[in-house]
């Protein structure tokens, strides 16, 4: 398998490793693919990054790479960001080549990374028609988790016709953000868009949705999904492909 890519999808591994140690990048001739869930079995994470995304890519088989993820966000921080990043596997590999060539200083830079056997179960992910699904800027909800966290571990996100409120109380006292639909004509990446088929009251740990958070860089726009008693599915959606995460709900005093 050969494939080239803006050193950008850095960004994808920085936004799952500490959720995921371990994982396989599942690689066909529609993209690179990956699915792990956390060891407490509270998040799963998502991941397809498409063909079209790449400026070459070839796989002549699938191919699933066992990786870990500490170890790969090593190699690439050895990356600039103008470098184009190479991903390089052979039919039966043993090691994840990657190669960084920059054009203006002329420099090729080659790491090998050790490949692991990774068992991992693919989980089918069913089709959910939610309650409510809100489209807001990622950096504002990166801002609210993180604030909200100062105050306590956990956030109760309800969506009404009014708007959605992320709420929390701690031992310091409580906190509430509320977005109320808005269209931002000029800038529509900055709008916030409701779509409510019915009222949805859910809480949640913020320690995963703020790790969840890291990718924002991704981009502009997040996308979240609720229904009472299912997971919630965030959704950062890129020109080609995607990352989502998937969080159980908390269930009374359930930490």
């Amino acid at each position: 398998m050969n494939a080239t890519s803006n050193s950008g999808r850095i960004q994808v591994v920085d936004a799952i490793k500490d959720l995921v140690q371990d994982c396989n990048f599942d690689c066909n001739d529609s993209g690179i693919a990956l699915q792990a869930m956390d060891n407490s079995h509270v998040a799963l994470v998502a991941m397809h990054l498409k063909t079209e995304g790449f400026s070459q890519y070839r796989c002549d088989r699938n191919i699933a790479l066992g990786v870990n993820l500490a170890s790969l966000q090593k190699v690439l921080r050895a990356a600039q960001n103008e470098d184009l990043l190479t991903l390089k596997a052979e039919d039966a590999p043993d090691v994840l080549s990657l190669v960084f060539e920059n054009s203006e200083n002329d420099r090729i830079s080659e790491y090998d990374i050790k490949l692991m056997d990774i068992d991992q179960e693919h989980l089918g992910i069913p089709d959910t028609e939610y309650g409510a699904t809100v489209t807001l800027p990622s950096a504002e909800f990166q801002r609210i988790c993180r604030d909200l966290m100062l105050i306590s571990e956990s956030v109760g996100i309800e969506a009404t016709k009014e708007g959605i409120k992320f709420s929390c109380a701690g031992d310091i006292g409580s906190g509430a953000v509320t977005l109320r639909q808005n269209a931002n004509v000029d800038k529509p990446e900055l709008s916030t868009t409701i779509e409510l088929q019915e009222p949805v009251a859910l809480t949640f740990s913020l320690k995963y949705l703020v790790n969840f958070c890291k990718a924002t860089g991704l981009s502009s726009t997040v996308t979240l999904s609720l229904s009472n008693e299912v997971p919630l599915l965030i959704e950062y959606k890129m020109e080609h492909g995607f990352v989502r995460f998937y969080l159980a709900p908390k269930i009374g005093d359930d930490e």
